[in-house]
């Protein structure tokens, strides 16, 4: 190498350091601060002396990626005595719906209570020798995802114990703005659907909480503090965070996969629907064998929904492969719909006679209603069914404003 070339190269690496060096400037200041940074900069104050639970799984980390159980277990400010994991279990390995056993955390060396096994709620058992139960998980801001149902049931074990419930707040991976989709009745309450707000709610677990215990969503309310964040404002969805994304289940695992949860999550749970569940692009799919692909994919496209694409899919399931953009405007519960009817239109027997006992019940649950099947299945325009959603937004959206945090 000549000492030309030697100039050019090193100038080029310098200006490659530099650049990288100044990338890394620009995503460290517009990082969020989660709620377990908060508290290690609080020195831990509101759990010193006291003896603590955790309720938490892989998500459960600090901005640098350190394990909330780890930081926990290494302060002297409190005893981490007791783990809690929920769904998929404490590693966030097992599939939807498959049951959780308790074990001991080879981290820790800690008992891990499932609350995914033969309980969906802490025991009084569980508790003895607790004073404050903490919760840290990321949830996907969707209703039917089972996280925010562990907080509620962890809630109301507190309140009946009598000792304190935590929340250390975490980003809503959708942003705080998108309030969209079915309510869900009081008979389909459920552990896919246990707090009564829209099927997307715009809120952080942490305001969440402070909701379903003021209004008394959870019995008997319980003693309950929440850690916010710092830097986290509405509009932000994951993307603009900072933050590296731990995916919250198997089939979770992109910081983009919440919105592609809300569209098809919800009608994949019918019998003869493929949407991509178990491969590489999860929910990223929505088709079935009867389906004209390039008549799913023209009508979806008339929508002209902001921030959204839909392209043919053809690989024994036929209909629409989508793409979402981060900051899109659609309301992405109403093109689940819209896949629905147009996927159901072309069944015989139609998608709600495939799907008998317990998987059509588990779909009401994620809906919210049995109403559903009958607007479809009598022609109801998609538009009319959204717009029945509009009235119990409405009120949410006024009911939650005094809960806001950011």
């Amino acid at each position: 190498m000549t000492n030309d070339e030697f100039v050019i190269t090193h100038c080029v690496m310098l200006r490659l350091v530099f650049l990288f060096a100044a990338l890394f400037a620009v995503a460290h200041a517009h990082a969020v601060e989660l709620g377990i940074d908060a508290l290690e900069k609080q020195n831990f104050a509101i759990l010193e002396g006291k003896r603590v639970g955790l309720v938490t799984n892989q998500t459960g980390v600090d901005s640098s990626g350190t394990k909330t159980r780890v930081i926990l277990s290494r302060t002297s400010h409190c005893k981490l005595v007791a783990l809690f994991s929920p769904e998929h279990g404490l590693d966030g390995t097992q599939l939807a719906g498959r049951y959780v056993a308790s074990r001991r955390d080879p981290v820790t060396g800690l008992v891990v209570h499932s609350l995914y096994g033969p309980t969906r709620k802490p025991t009084p058992q569980m508790l003895n020798g607790i004073d404050v139960l903490v919760y840290d998980m990321q949830d996907i801001g969707c209703r039917s995802y089972t996280y925010i149902s562990t907080m509620a049931k962890c809630m109301e074990a507190c309140g009946e114990k009598g000792i304190e419930f935590v929340v250390l707040d975490r980003p809503n991976p959708l942003g705080g703005i998108r309030v969209e989709g079915p309510p869900v009745e009081s008979r389909w309450i459920s552990f896919i659907g246990q707090l009564p707000v829209p099927y997307v709610h715009g809120m952080t677990c942490g305001e969440l909480a402070k909701m379903a215990n003021a209004l008394g969503w959870v019995q008997p309310r319980c003693r309950l503090q929440v850690v916010e964040m710092h830097g986290w404002s509405r509009q932000m969805t994951w993307v603009d965070t900072g933050l590296r994304w731990v995916k919250p289940s198997p089939n979770i695992p992109y910081a983009s996969s919440p919105f592609y949860y809300v569209v098809t999550g919800m009608i994949g749970e019918l019998a003869g629907l493929e949407t991509g569940v178990g491969s590489s692009s999860p929910f990223e799919i929505a088709a079935s064998k009867y389906s004209d692909a390039n008549r799913i994919t023209n009508a979806m496209r008339s929508l002209h929904a902001p921030g959204v694409t839909f392209s043919p899919y053809s690989q024994g399931f036929n209909g629409v492969r989508i793409r979402i953009e981060p900051h899109n405007d659609s309301n992405l519960t109403a093109l689940g719909i819209h896949l629905l009817a147009l996927l159901n239109a072309s069944a015989r027997p139609d998608l709600f006679a495939r799907s008998q006992g317990e998987k059509l019940d588990l779909f009401f649950k994620s809906y919210g209603s049995a109403s559903i099947r009958d607007a479809i299945e009598n022609g109801t325009a998609v538009p009319r069914i959204v717009a029945s959603w509009n009235p119990s937004i409405s009120r949410f959206q006024s009911m939650r404003g005094q809960f806001l945090m950011y």
